[in-house]
């Protein structure tokens, strides 16, 4: 598959342009040319030495990652920025990253396989930000008491043993549940505006505490990494069925 083509099949699938004045990251191609072949596609949550060396070796033409290696701008590319970007140009490696809009996709997103998880049903988007979503929310048909939940994101996530950290101020039974994975206890208040019984998300600022408390929601910190695995693993997905060759590249941070 041409590379330009490649880029534009994963920037129409994730609406890519709609989070253009909305992130941090620039999203889409972020290291290296339009020009060339894509036949291999290394996969990772994070754009980093550690996973650029990994893509090399297996082989890649491509790495998509969810975090990228530029945030907000590069003045320079010197010391710890070179040496993450050198390898994959010194072997012509391209950087197709996705932030926000993996995290907001409705099919393939970080937030939809958490709720995959919870079997979430009556899905909705979630997270408002600006005019678009980073999240989802839904319900739970059954239920959940607090530690029923947080055993069932303990039993699907990649959190490296760190296990799940639960904020249990809401109800006894947990139904209506909103996600945005990573940082996102911000979306706190948007939960309990919609009358919500728990934010799951990654990890949370240190207000959040008493802020849930305050509300009567409960939130469920289950990493930061482990609630974003979903939406590379679905690219990857995707990718294979376009013909390509894939690897996963497996980082885990215990954050």
């Amino acid at each position: 598959m041409e590379r330009s083509e490649f880029v534009d099949r994963l920037d129409a699938e994730l609406d890519t342009d709609a989070y253009a004045d909305l992130d941090a990251s620039p999203n889409g191609l972020q290291v290296g040319s339009r020009a060339g072949e894509v036949e291999t596609v290394a996969f990772a949550v994070d754009a980093v030495e550690a996973t650029a060396a990994a893509a090399v070796d297996t082989g890649a033409d491509a790495l998509v990652t969810h975090h990228g290696m530029i945030w907000g701008g590069l003045d320079r590319v010197t010391g710890r920025e070179y040496d993450r970007i050198e390898p994959l140009v010194a072997n012509d490696v391209a950087l197709y990253v996705s932030h926000l809009p993996l995290d907001g996709h409705r099919e393939l997103g970080n937030a939809a396989g958490v709720a995959d998880v919870l079997d979430l049903v009556d899905r909705e988007p979630f997270g408002e930000t600006g005019p678009e979503y980073v999240g989802q929310r839904g319900v739970a048909p059954d239920g959940y008491a607090a530690d029923e939940l947080a055993g069932t994101l303990e039993a699907s996530l990649a959190h490296a043993g760190e296990g799940v950290q639960v904020l249990d101020f809401g109800p006894d039974r947990i139904e209506d549940v909103g996600i945005v994975t990573g940082s996102g206890s911000d979306w706190l208040r948007e939960a309990e505006a919609l009358g919500l019984d728990a934010l799951v998300t990654g990890e949370g600022k240190g207000k959040v505490y008493h802020e849930a408390r305050e509300a009567g929601v409960s939130v469920f910190l289950a990493g930061h990494y482990a609630t974003e695995t979903f939406g590379v693993r679905a690219l990857q997905s995707l990718a294979e069925e376009w013909g390509l060759e894939t690897h996963y590249i497996d980082h885990p941070t215990g954050l």
